[in-house]
């Protein structure tokens, strides 16, 4: 859990400051679950400096609760949290000033998004709240007011949280939370999921990951693992202490993260992605007359494969599907072989290109449309698919054929600009799996999904 906060102070000599206003949104790495927004009066005054940056003047502060009013309820909303903060060494500093005065010890662990952000998305020309938000295409209201830049600091985090893909910030939070041992209570770690598609970490009691895995309900499929009876679902059971998840709203995000984290954690549980799961691929080639030929062969060739399949039946059907479709020959595709023509062209249902009868430049012209509609070779495109929450969609971004990474959004202008657009995302690994992956997913969701050339 995390106790995200901005505060705004009096400004002044070091240890001196007094705080103005506190904004605290306790935050559980999904949605905001509570909050604390207020002004303070601080007992000193405001320097001029800070009066015309914030607009917080003394005036507007006398009749404000003072700090030690409010100090129960700060202690209560950030208990058993990290604190998150833009620049936290400060934010904590003067919530541990301001606690030393009444007496009392303030002590928490904190993750700063300046650091974080410096890590994660490197190269930004600035790291400042207010720049480093436009530059990603995150909206802010109330600049250098507590509740502003606290919701800001939210929608940032958020983002950080996605991009972490070695789940350094989970596991640290994980281990500072020393959650008791909980594997006679596997009820309680079911009941606090979500029956949501998203990706799941198992966390064993040192708050390592152990298992990564993604599912279109979380809920549904950590039950299985802790009701399964194999080799696999015992050791989870006798490990786990904690379950941390990710929504991603999209098979596709999941998918692709899944991948991705399991390669990058190397959870100890998880079998490393079999080279075989893709073993047939769709290749084309020119035969001795022009035409353009696809055939089905091992995916491990040197040719670049048009598209992969995890096994040869779907394969078969995928073809089928492209000779019903763009019309196209049973003897070209590597459906029949014959020394004549296909039974398709006896049902007039092929155009004779055969045996020569369709010219090579019109039968062509359809392979190509076919290949170009299935093939993402040399092209930049969004993937749009469903979001985390009904407000946002997900992105998979294709730049000149490379597999770039993905994201989420909520506002259009986030992926018409194309800076702000490749700042938002994940950056991900254009390996084989991660093809395959986009590929099938693509084949079997065409219809659904939306799909923008940039």
């Amino acid at each position: 859990m995390y106790a995200v906060l901005d505060i705004e102070t009096t400004g002044g000599k070091f240890n001196e400051e007094g705080i103005t206003e506190i904004a605290i949104y306790k935050f559980d790495g999904h949605e905001i679950v509570d909050q604390f927004i207020s002004l303070i009066n601080p007992e000193r005054e405001i320097q001029p400096f800070v009066v015309n940056l914030t607009g917080i003047n003394n005036k507007m502060l006398r009749n404000a609760p003072k700090f030690y009013e409010v100090a129960k309820r700060i202690v209560e909303i950030t208990e058993d949290c990290v604190i998150v903060a833009h620049n936290s060494s400060f934010d904590y500093r003067i919530l541990k000033t301001e606690f030393k005065r009444l007496g009392f010890p303030f002590k928490r662990k904190t993750l700063c998004t300046v650091e974080l952000s410096k890590q994660l998305i490197p190269d930004m020309p600035s790291y400042s709240l207010g720049k480093l938000t436009r530059n990603l295409g995150i909206a802010i209201s109330d600049r250098h007011r507590a509740d502003g830049d606290a919701k800001a600091t939210v929608k940032l985090f958020k983002m950080l949280l996605n991009k972490d893909l070695k789940k350094e910030i989970i596991k640290s939070s994980i281990k500072i939370e020393h959650r008791p041992k909980i594997a006679s209570n596997l009820r309680t770690i079911i009941e606090e999921l979500p029956t949501e598609t998203g990706v799941y970490y198992i966390h064993n009691e040192a708050g390592d990951i152990i298992y990564i895995g993604k599912s279109n309900n979380i809920k549904k499929r950590i039950t299985q693992h802790f009701t399964g009876t194999n080799s696999k679902s015992k050791k989870i059971q006798a490990n786990v202490n904690s379950v941390t998840f990710e929504r991603t709203g999209s098979e596709l995000v999941a998918l692709l993260k899944e991948s991705e984290e399991i390669k990058k954690n190397k959870p100890i549980l998880n079998r490393a992605l079999k080279r075989n799961n893709f073993s047939y691929a769709l290749y084309q080639f020119i035969d001795k007359n022009g035409y353009v030929n696809l055939k089905i062969d091992s995916a491990y060739k040197k040719e670049r494969p048009i598209t992969t399949f995890t096994n040869r039946q779907s394969a078969i059907s995928f073809i089928n599907y492209a000779v019903e479709t763009f019309e196209l020959c049973q003897k070209l595709t590597g459906l029949e072989r014959t020394k004549s023509s296909c039974f398709n062209y006896g049902i007039s249902e092929c155009g004779g290109a055969c045996i020569l009868e369709e010219s090579s430049e019109d039968y062509n012209s359809r392979v190509n449309g076919f290949v170009d509609l299935y093939s993402y070779e040399n092209k930049n495109m969004l993937i749009i698919d469903r979001g985390r929450y009904v407000d946002e969609k997900s992105v998979v971004v294709i730049e000149n054929g490379v597999f770039k990474g993905l994201g989420f959004f909520d506002l259009n202008h986030q992926i018409n600009n194309k800076d702000v657009l490749l700042s938002l995302i994940t950056p991900m690994t254009d390996n084989r799996d991660n093809k395959h992956i986009i590929q099938s997913y693509v084949r079997r969701h065409k219809k659904r999904l939306k799909i923008i050339s940039f």
